[in-house]
């Protein structure tokens, strides 16, 4: 009899994420059972098909082993805890891995691994090599290096708890599936918090019509994911090719059913995937800065597939250079889409003046259509 999901059934490269909300208990301490329940469920797997595991809990553990009471804020203290604790997490995985017959690596990363094309590439060679040798990668943000001024606004996060992390690396390494566990049943079409008869959405065909859902946070504030970031890396795997899950990974049971292809969490089958290269642009990098168009500028995109000229921006922000990406927003600023610029920001404010650039005219592309993605229109 055919499982109800066979598309995930057949999957046969994973991506699975596991919050801090799985790997510990609600008051904080280290839950070793459900962790080396979904390690035997994860060496499993992996003798049958490819297997990532991108982790969070190098924070939560550098904490309990630095004996603090509360959970870190600051940012050079959260990198400290990090340094301690991501240590202590490869020990556990090294260790329940082994056991089971398995080599773990691990694989810290950081934005700028995603913001320079060169090293993007590179990183894809590494974690395939890995895949062919046998070993399971296990992925973490590099926290202790890392600072939230990568994005171009302060005070962004950069990978929000390693959902938007885990699914980069799902799309970037062509998986089949990203598995996002949580200490939730999945998506819910209202706060279960506030009502407990909120039924959970099984499938999310169309995760842009999502908007008007009030899709809250975590249960604690153990991790600094929630409900909305996991909907948005889901939706980011979906939008690349990738079928994607959430799921609670407090049930021992969850992970390997969603494998097995059982309707289980909240799922979000893949689309018709972007070429590498936009994905690129539209998920992986940081955007340096924004271009705000007017509305015409915004119709010429929509409607007729125009690049982006000078006159059409009505304001800059940002410090950004000529090939990076930048965000491009309507006069309310909502998010139209992303594109790289031919020119850096200093230049590109002149052109809005009207001096173009040397050596291009007038009517040429601040943003050429070949290098924007622009958001499904509501």
């Amino acid at each position: 009899m055919s499982p109800p999901r066979p598309e995930l059934a057949g999957a046969r490269r994973l991506v699975v994420k596991l919050g801090t909300r799985v790997l510990t208990h609600d008051d904080g301490s280290l839950a070793l059972g459900r962790i080396y329940g979904i390690v035997e469920v994860l060496a499993r797997l992996r003798r049958e098909r490819e297997v990532i595991l991108v982790s969070s809990g190098a924070v939560g553990l550098g904490k309990d082993a630095l004996e603090l009471e509360e959970s870190p804020r600051e940012l050079s203290l959260r990198q400290a805890c990090a340094a301690v604790g991501q240590s202590r997490l490869m020990g556990l995985y090294q260790s329940g891995f082994g056991q089971l017959g398995l080599t773990c690596a691990q694989v810290l990363l950081s934005q700028s691994d995603f913001d320079d094309r060169l090293r993007y590439l590179n990183l894809r060679t590494t974690l395939s090599r890995l895949l062919e040798l046998g070993v399971l990668p296990v992925i973490n943000e590099n926290d202790a290096v890392a600072t939230e001024e990568l994005a171009y606004r302060e005070g962004e996060s950069v990978f929000g708890d390693n959902d938007r992390l885990s699914a980069l690396v799902a799309t970037k390494l062509g998986a089949d599936l990203l598995v996002l566990l949580s200490d939730v049943e999945g998506l819910y079409a209202r706060d279960p918090r506030q009502d407990p008869d909120a039924p959970l959405i099984t499938t999310v065909e169309d995760p842009d019509r999502l908007g008007g859902l009030e899709i809250g946070g975590s249960g604690s504030g153990a991790g600094t994911g929630g409900m909305k970031t996991k909907t948005e890396a889901a939706a980011i795997a979906a939008r690349s090719g990738c079928h994607a899950v959430i799921a609670s990974g407090r049930r021992p049971d969850a992970l390997a059913a969603v494998a097995a292809g059982e309707e289980r969490g909240t799922w979000f089958p893949a689309q018709a995937g972007l070429p590498a290269r936009r994905r690129w642009i539209a998920f992986a990098t940081a955007a340096r800065g924004a271009l705000y168009l007017d509305a015409g500028a915004v119709r010429a995109l929509r409607e007729r597939k125009a690049s982006l000229l000078a006159p059409g921006v009505a304001r800059i922000e940002g410090s950004f250079r000529a090939g990076e990406v930048v965000e491009l927003r309507d006069p309310t600023g909502v998010l139209v889409g992303r594109g790289l610029a031919s020119c850096d920001a200093e230049a590109a404010e002149r052109w809005l003046g009207g001096e173009a650039p040397e050596g291009v005219r007038n009517r040429d592309a601040l943003v050429h259509r070949s290098h924007m993605v622009l958001e499904p229109s509501s």
